[in-house]
């Protein structure tokens, strides 16, 4: 992948180049204006939900959605081309709020989870100010499956949303955080048929900044919160649902930290964190595993200023994690260099005022190996301004073939049997053309490799169910990229763990809700009886069950033919001459 120095002016923008050679090119036809937006905070998420291999832009929309003063409405997808444009198809009648994408199913198709507050559709979808819904691969279809998942009684709102598997059973379940000051934030165990339960939540009326993310901090293999809500702006997973503070070293507000964001910038597998301070300057913090505090990594960046949110994000696909940050009619880059020091690289200029709604980054639109930026931002004078959406896409031609790891990049933990997504950039000139396969390492760069996924649409994100039979701190993932200029591969940079070991981590107990689900195992034609469960070859009677208890069909000892079945996910029942067990499966095309 090559890098060239370019500046580019636009009619409305301009976007500058500095020491480090970073710049960009608007991309937003097809996503300015189309539809119009209104104004007020906003999320965006990056996915290729019609599976064809080019990354995607969704939103449930800004205080317009559904149809105040604008045509905003549901389930917004820009789809893109692979080149920079977008199209846009809308689907239901809420709206306005954040937006999480995962696929929390197992059948192979994404699906989205959105907090909102105009639940205005007086049907299933979209009557509730949390929900999830089932996509069906085209990105122009959604099912409810929400049953359950309501806010603590909230009559207000939510707002930012994210999938994580909160309790390693090897399903995504889902958190969010509201609007304002109504039901601060909830967290929900995905039961995998439709229904979730609640497990932890703040306070109502607690003052909300309106930011969420699941992501491991403190590597114990567990996901923590991330959000700018009041009070800890941290709080660690226990692996069972049950969440503590862990924002030792960092400020707190009474409204939360501003535009707060997670990324992994000290290169030791944890997440650390960026955020504007009071004075409108940015500042990174990273979490200390020995001290157990949080400590400044900001280094030159500036203390003052009217930035208002930030991103995480290796923007020059350099191996360090850099900062974007957006505000006051500014929307800047910071490459970092992995120990604390920055260099400003590119700034993206909007008209005055040019206000937060939403900022997202680590997507590659254009298929050129660097990840692009969207974003949503306030703009004009009173009483005419409102909201205009922005894409830009990093100005590198796509000339050569090549592959960048971008998660896991070493020193991660994972726990066996949790769900996480492995996460590429890929310079690919034949975008339409070109496939990946990912396989996995659990002793180190040179194998054996087994098997993760092939064929994959080459979109940079696959969802990964973490073996349950691994565990080992000398794992890799390999990429590689098939396409007709030839075949690229890339190895994780360095190892990460699955399991209950990690190199330079004290590890504590890890405590277990009684109640915890074995993880799913993934199975794709053929489920093999013997291996569920411990004491199979006693088994007296053998089911597999769909998600509603149904039985659908009788199992017999070793091998059984499962391709004729739904995708999705289905439940072992094994009936032995003492008890009874069950297994949950996944069953992929």
């Amino acid at each position: 992948m090559k890098r060239h120095v370019l500046v580019v002016a636009l009619a409305t923008l301009s976007v500058f180049g500095l020491a480090m050679g970073l710049s960009y090119v608007e991309c937003s036809g097809g996503f300015q204006g189309n539809p119009v937006l209104e104004g007020g905070r906003t999320e965006l998420e990056f996915a290729d939900v019609n599976n064809d291999g080019h990354v995607d832009i969704l939103s449930i929309g800004d205080h317009g959605s559904p149809y105040v003063n604008t045509q905003e409405h549901g389930v917004m997808v820009w789809f893109g081309d692979g080149q920079g444009g977008w199209s846009v198809f809308q689907y239901g009648e809420f709206g306005y709020g954040g937006i999480a994408v995962g696929d929390v199913n197992w059948d192979g198709k994404w699906d989205v989870g959105y907090g909102m507050h105009h639940n205005y559709s007086g049907v299933d979808l979209g009557d509730d100010m949390l929900e999830v819904a089932l996509g069906d691969g085209t990105g122009q279809s959604w099912i409810p499956w929400d049953d359950s998942l309501v806010p603590g009684g909230s009559v207000w709102g939510m707002f930012a949303t994210d999938f994580g598997d909160i309790d390693n059973d090897g399903d995504l379940d889902i958190g969010s955080s509201s609007f304002g000051s109504g039901v601060g934030l909830r967290v929900f165990l995905n039961n995998g048929d439709g229904t979730w339960q609640q497990t932890f939540g703040l306070g109502d009326n607690t003052n909300s900044r309106m930011e969420f993310y699941f992501r491991d901090v403190n590597r114990d293999g567990n996901a923590d919160i991330v959000h700018g809500a009041a009070g800890p702006a941290v709080y660690f997973g226990d692996g069972a649902g049950g969440f503590v503070p862990g924002d030792s070293g960092l400020p707190r507000s009474d409204y939360g930290l501003s535009g707060i964001s997670p990324g992994d910038v000290d290169n030791d597998g944890g997440c650390d964190l960026a955020f504007a301070n009071d004075n409108g300057g940015v500042e990174v913090r990273v979490y200390n595993d020995s001290t157990r505090q949080w400590v400044s990594f900001s280094g030159s960046l500036p203390t003052t200023g009217s930035f208002e949110a930030t991103q995480l994000c290796d923007m020059n696909a350099d191996g360090c994690v850099d900062l974007v940050a957006l505000g006051g009619g500014h929307t800047k880059v910071w490459l970092g260099d992995g120990l604390g020091n920055w260099t400003e690289a590119a700034d993206i200029t909007t008209p005055a005022r040019g206000g937060y709604s939403a900022l997202r980054t680590g997507a590659d639109f254009d298929h050129n190996g660097y990840p692009d930026i969207a974003f949503v931002t306030r703009e004009g004078s009173w009483p005419s301004d409102h909201n205009v959406a922005h894409a830009f896409k990093e100005s590198s031609p796509r000339d050569s073939s090549g592959v960048f790891p971008v998660f896991p990049r070493g020193g991660e933990k994972f726990a066996d049997g949790s769900v996480q997504f492995i996460d590429w950039w890929s310079e690919a000139p034949a975008a339409e053309s070109t496939r990946v396969k990912l396989e996995m390492s659990a002793t180190g760069r040179s194998g054996p490799w087994e098997p993760v996924a092939d064929s994959l649409p080459n979109a940079g994100r696959y969802q990964w169910l973490v073996p349950d039979s691994i565990k080992s701190a000398d794992c890799f993932i390999r990429y590689t990229v098939f396409g007709p200029g030839g075949n690229v591969e890339a190895l994780t940079p360095r190892a990460f763990a699955i399991g209950d070991t990690m190199p330079g981590v004290a590890e504590g107990h890890k405590p277990q809700a009684s109640s915890r689900k074995p993880a799913a195992t993934i199975v794709r034609g053929v489920l093999v009886l013997g291996a569920v469960g411990s004491r199979q070859q006693t088994a007296d009677r053998a089911e597999l069950l769909d998600v509603s208890g149904r039985k659908v069909l009788d199992l017999k000892p070793g091998a059984n033919d499962v391709r004729t079945l739904a995708p999705g996910v289905y439940f072992v029942r094994v009936a032995q001459a003492q008890a009874q067990a069950v297994r949950k499966v996944v069953l992929t095309e």
